[in-house]
């Protein structure tokens, strides 16, 4: 059970990064080349974010990974801390990164630089995010966890499905990864080069 926990939380963390450096990605080109990213795949990215990471996965590292480290060891308290800490400010950011986007997308002046920055600021705070959970806290959750805490945590992270290999009830996930992945221009998806630009 420890391993399909972690398999699952751990897939989560690779979909919520390919998306993360999608986003990364079209700042970049945007600052380097000037290019204007296509809206409607900016806005299949904050929605994933905002509702795969901020609904399902953020609520369930609290409610069931935590829960279970505090209950076993003191070892993770000011890490779990600042973790949950982490999950507020990117819930916080997620929120400021819409509104850019849609002053940005609106042409409102000086949007363009307040979206690459926002953007800017939610794409560190996830990679910190997820380097301090697997860097820090997964081993010690390894090492204090027993196996029914491992079982709890497997069942409450199967609910979610893993948005790119399809598994239910979140079709709706699996789908605008999909979406996302199609729209976006090479390297970060398969769309055509020209959507980015």
């Amino acid at each position: 059970m420890l391993n399909t926990a972690l398999t699952i939380i751990l897939d989560e963390h690779r979909s919520m990064a390919a998306v993360t450096h999608g986003l990364r990605f079209l700042v970049h080109e945007m600052r380097e080349k000037g290019s204007e990213p296509d809206g409607k795949l900016l806005w299949s990215m904050l929605y994933y974010i905002e509702n795969f990471t901020g609904k399902l996965h953020y609520p369930k590292e609290e409610s069931y990974l935590f829960r279970c480290i505090k209950s076993r060891t003191r070892e993770a308290d000011e890490i779990i801390h600042r973790i949950e800490q982490m999950h507020e400010a990117c819930t916080a950011q997620v929120k400021a990164l819409g509104n850019a986007l849609g002053r940005y997308l609106a042409g409102a002046p000086g949007s363009r630089e307040q979206f690459m920055a926002a953007a800017e600021l939610f794409a560190n705070e996830v990679v910190e995010n997820m380097a301090l959970e697997e860097g820090t806290l997964i081993p010690i959750a390894k090492q204090h966890l027993k196996r029914e805490d491992w079982q709890e945590i497997a069942r409450a992270f199967g609910e979610n499905g893993d948005p790119r290999f399809g598994a239910e009830p979140d079709r709706e996930f699996r789908s605008l990864f999909s979406r996302i992945v199609n729209l976006a221009p090479p390297p970060i998806g398969v769309g055509p080069s020209g959507a980015a630009a």
